[in-house]
């Protein structure tokens, strides 16, 4: 991943006067690259997000020896997150366009640090599943916060980086996860210590994103106004583009509802987390009852398998950006690159179900994975669909799409595997996942906002 620490930009005379914005000795302005420090902040703070998150899954054959839990009863805990989770997030998107990403975003690492802490002190199964409600609920915010903020921060030429920067904060957060959790119980010879010890990291985060994270990029100390001029102008040819074509920026969801390109925004969202959010909490369990690995091979091949989906999603978003700089339009570089990642998710799930080999399934997961995570790019289509307007209510829409299958992905694979004893038909249900992904990036029109 490139990120540049300085770049060149013609101003007017006046910009250059104003917040240190020295020119070159070549006498070009060169703009400051606040905006992707901010996001390199978010992809740390993302990371802290999944690691929380995904704690209780690399934990869970301890907890679920400790708790007598019956599969059934794992896969309702695994769910627990998700159904406060998904229930915030529209009303959460709301409040991020009314009062900013910046409060909501920092409001949810305090509330979800100290969630997390408290899910380490309890004591059987309904205290464990109040806690991790209570984590859904605060770690709500913080990615439509995130959705926001790269139609804010970000030029249009730059959001694919951009939203997959921010999004791959989840298979980093996953991957470094099962090492992270697995070390800290190792060490402290105690799962609920790491809970306690991430819970406090977190909000230690959330006082990061206040001091550096700002709603507007001239409100940032750091951002000279050769960057601020950069991001206004992409800004006011979207909004001229946008007016163009009749879109009135109005403040609100329930328009969007009959627009096609809006649902299959939600229900690529909800097929791509079916796979996701599988893998992510039935994952380690996998590993441990289908190929007999021990703690310390689940947190590695954890790492191995989320990171490759870092790996991915990194490369994804800077295909997608050089691809759109070269002249393609947007429809032919989102949907041949997603569409090439359904295809391939597919495949390597089908043949996950086939292999018996552990290390060749776990080659295959982390080819799913890397090609699973290209679609992280669609955290640039709020604000492709609903302008910096609504870009955090339709944030929010999408991602409650995607964590109904949050909810109910758990749970189903607890009762397939309750009922069949086997992970095969668990697998199949992300397949089907997966074909509901594709059908979805290939349907939806990415080339302009909605008239709105």
């Amino acid at each position: 991943m490139s990120l540049p620490d300085t770049e060149a930009v013609t101003t007017p005379a006046q910009s250059t006067e104003s917040r240190g914005a020295e020119p070159g000795k070549d006498g070009v302005q060169r703009r400051t690259s606040v905006r992707w420090r901010l996001f390199l902040l978010l992809l740390v703070l993302v990371a802290v997000n999944y690691i929380d998150r995904g704690s209780i899954s690399v934990a869970l054959p301890i907890i679920q020896k400790e708790f007598n839990l019956a599969p059934e009863l794992v896969g309702l805990l695994l769910s627990a997150f998700f159904w406060t989770y998904a229930l915030m997030q529209i009303p959460v998107g709301l409040l991020i366009d009314k009062f900013g990403p910046r409060k909501v975003m920092t409001a949810s690492c305090v509330g979800w640090g100290a969630a997390t802490a408290a899910s380490g002190m309890a004591g059987g199964f309904l205290s464990m599943f109040i806690a991790r409600l209570g984590i859904g609920v605060t770690e709500a915010g913080v990615m439509p916060a995130g959705g926001k903020l790269n139609a804010i921060w970000m030029h249009k030429s730059e959001r694919g980086r951009g939203a997959t920067i921010l999004d791959a904060g989840a298979p980093l957060g996953a991957g470094l996860g099962g090492i992270l959790i697995a070390g800290l119980i190792a060490a402290t010879g105690s799962w609920r210590s790491s809970f306690v010890i991430a819970g406090a990291a977190t909000v230690l985060m959330g006082l990061a994103v206040w001091w550096y994270v700002r709603d507007n990029p001239r409100q940032h100390r750091g951002v000279n106004a050769a960057e601020a001029d950069y991001i206004e102008a992409s800004h006011a040819a979207e909004d001229a583009e946008a007016e163009k074509e009749g879109s009135k920026g109005k403040r609100a969801l329930l328009p969007y509802l009959k627009f096609r390109s809006f649902w299959a925004m939600c229900f690529g969202w909800l097929g791509f987390n079916g796979v996701f959010y599988g893998l992510l909490t039935w994952g380690p369990l996998y590993l441990a009852q289908a190929k007999g690995f021990d703690l310390k091979t689940i947190g590695w091949s954890t790492f191995v398998i989320f990171g490759a989906g870092f790996v991915g999603e990194i490369l994804g978003g800077t295909i997608a950006d050089k691809w759109r700089a070269a002249g393609a339009s947007a429809n032919r570089v989102m949907r041949t690159l997603l569409g090439i990642s359904s295809v391939v998710v597919v495949g390597g799930l089908i043949g996950v179900t086939v292999v018996a080999d552990p290390t060749t399934a776990v080659v295959l997961l982390s080819v799913v994975m890397f090609f699973l995570r290209w679609v992280g790019l669609f955290w640039s289509i709020p604000s492709i669909l609903g302008g910096r307007t609504n870009a955090g209510v339709l944030g929010g829409a999408m991602n409650f799409s995607g964590n109904i299958s949050g909810f109910v992905t758990p749970i189903a694979v607890g009762l397939i595997v309750g009922a069949t004893g086997s992970y095969t038909w668990a697998l199949l249900y992300f397949v089907g996942s997966a074909i509901i992904m594709g059908a979805s990036v290939l349907t939806l029109n990415y080339n302009k906002r909605l008239p709105v």
